[in-house]
């Protein structure tokens, strides 16, 4: 069983707020964010597994800005939306190996498949083995951003045994030639899914046409908006932490069936 720890993160210890654990796994740490109440409850929690671990709860460790996670869990959790949240940090310069499924002769990539093996095989059923998860796919969330968007929504359709559910944010769809919406298009709907996809419309007319098209490839392929498909632009949003943290704190409900 890994050791976990506390993470340093101040204003997380005062009654109420989450709880910041973290541990070491070969080539990167793990961190796992407990909702408020956790250790005073008895009760298991969906889970909700997120790239770019290090962008997301501490400011110090992030590329620029964070998403603000402490406040917005402390605050859903107040509302009655509660998860376990898993940050997976990238690997710097292996990130876009990591992050797409698909090779770009220009940019790389090619190594999706085996790091979702890597969170598959052995991060969830760590955080399984360790904390009170309901481990269900109807209970298994998956999401990032940019390319982190581009692994998330290839493991809903990869993995559709162990997701249930995707946060796909300012999708870099681009890469590898647009590849993903190619195999989005030939792949059948993975049965009982939820989708959150948005864009900000400051971003560039390229990434939001991207989004636009991988919208109407998913209500063709089923998917209806306010049932299963949660679709955004965000007047004015950009490619950045922020405005993915402020837009998740939104899609969080519906990603976990709210």
């Amino acid at each position: 069983m890994a050791a976990w720890r506390s993470y340093p993160l101040s204003g997380t210890g005062a009654p109420g707020s989450i709880s910041l654990q973290v541990t070491t796994l070969p080539q990167r740490d793990l961190l796992v964010a407990l909702p408020p109440g956790y250790e005073q409850a008895n009760r298991r929690y969906p889970v909700v597994y997120l790239q770019d671990g290090q962008n997301l709860f501490d400011p110090a460790t992030s590329f620029a800005h964070d998403w603000g996670l402490v406040a917005t869990l402390n605050q859903l959790g107040g509302e009655g939306t509660e998860a376990i949240v898993v940050g997976i940090p990238n690997r710097g310069r292996r990130r876009r190996a990591e992050y797409s499924p698909f090779r770009d002769l220009l940019h790389g990539g090619g190594g999706g498949d085996r790091y979702l093996a890597f969170v598959v095989e052995t991060v969830k059923p760590l955080v399984d083995a360790s904390f009170r998860t309901l481990p269900g796919r109807s209970h298994t969330v998956i999401g990032g951003a940019s390319l982190g968007g581009v692994i998330s929504l290839y493991a809903l359709y990869r993995h559709a045994g162990i997701f249930g559910a995707a946060s796909v944010q300012s999708p870099a769809l681009w890469f590898a030639r647009r590849a993903l919406l190619r195999f989005v298009a030939r792949q059948p709907r993975p049965a009982d899914s939820r989708i959150h996809l948005d864009s900000g419309t400051a971003e560039g007319t390229e990434t939001l046409q991207d989004a636009r098209e991988l919208r109407e490839l998913l209500l063709r392929a089923g998917y209806a908006e306010g049932r299963d498909l949660s679709y955004v632009e965000e007047e004015g949003g950009g490619h950045d932490e922020l405005a993915w943290g402020r837009r998740f704190r939104d899609a969080l409900p519906f990603l976990l069936g709210g």
